[in-house]
């Protein structure tokens, strides 16, 4: 019988959020609901599998690791692409790689529950409460305040919106960002990101991560930022020099940060950020509704029937 692993289901819902009886009908389901780090354990693991279902990038799957999978013949992500995959190393070995589609907002969304958390100090005052304390801290407004995007896309474009509903200055910048696309949103363009960091009150980043934008906000680029200013990254870690970020949030340099995404994920449970008190600290959570998860699983059967029929659905090509 066909071997199938679900890999890093950490609320344990795969299951229960598709119909997965078609499939179990043909294949053996196994799930995994924790990430493993050590290649030769990951190995271990995922040999014995025809099929693996990864969620997004939480498993890395490098040129090394597929070449120590013989079995491995069908890989499926969530979403429709996953830098977290080897796709060239795919298309040599002549492994299947399909995706899902996914739900446009939940990320929008998440990085305006960090920015009030962030602007009204709810997490300390919601500790404090618990703690029988009253009225510890005193808030800042968004009315009036500078709203700095980085990158205008999908996301981006709806963080700007909410952020215009709420009477705040929205400017943009990115690296291909033109003056009719931030006039389309109905936000303001600026020529660079070091005079978008250098007016705004908070900046928060909607990039794609690439050799372009690793390291886009460096030492350098926090320096320029307001002492007040928050920096919100619900994109990729490696987009903001994290031991940079670290030291800036140590120094008090700028007023704190919101932070969804890490270079290292989970987040180690020694990791300085952990420790410090002028941070929003959510696990990678943009994605993760359950509304989400539904799409996502939905799709992971039907491409899973797609490929055991010989019939392969959504299917991601190497570039």
């Amino acid at each position: 019988m066909v071997q199938i692993a679900v890999l890093d289901d950490y609320q344990n819902v795969a299951l229960e959020l598709a119909d997965w009886g078609p499939v179990q009908q043909r294949a053996q389901i196994t799930v995994f609901r924790d990430t493993i780090a050590d290649q030769d354990k990951l190995v271990e693991r995922l040999k014995p599998f025809e099929i693996i279902c990864a969620m997004r990038e939480r498993t890395p799957f490098s040129r090394a690791l597929l070449g120590r999978l013989p079995n491995l013949k069908c890989l499926v992500t969530t979403g429709m692409r996953n830098a977290a995959i080897d796709m060239a190393a795919t298309a040599d070995r002549g492994i299947t790689v399909c995706g899902t589609e996914g739900l446009p907002y939940p990320t929008a969304e998440l990085t305006w529950a960090l920015i009030l958390a962030m602007s009204r100090r709810v997490p300390l005052e919601d500790q404090g409460m618990r703690q029988g304390l009253w009225q510890r801290t005193l808030g800042t407004g968004l009315n009036g305040k500078v709203l700095g995007v980085i990158g205008l896309g999908r996301l981006g474009a709806q963080v700007a919106k909410v952020g215009l509903a709420f009477g705040m200055k929205v400017i943009a910048w990115s690296q291909n960002l033109t003056q009719a696309r931030a006039a389309e949103v109905g936000v303001g363009y600026v020529s660079s990101k070091e005079t978008l960091l250098t007016l705004s009150d908070i900046v928060t980043i909607h990039l794609v991560l690439s050799d372009r934008t690793r390291g886009l906000v460096g030492k350098a680029e926090l320096a320029l930022m307001k002492p007040t200013a928050y920096l919100i990254n619900t994109s990729r870690g490696p987009i903001v020099d994290e031991a940079a970020l670290i030291e800036t949030l140590e120094g008090q340099r700028i007023g704190g940060a919101g932070l969804d995404v890490y270079d290292e994920e989970p987040l180690p449970e020694d990791h300085p950020l952990r420790g410090l008190v002028n941070t929003v600290l959510t696990p990678h959570l943009g994605y993760v509704t359950a509304e989400g998860y539904a799409v996502f699983y939905a799709h992971v059967v039907e491409d899973v029937l797609g490929y055991l029929d010989a019939k392969p659905v959504r299917v991601i090509k190497a570039k």
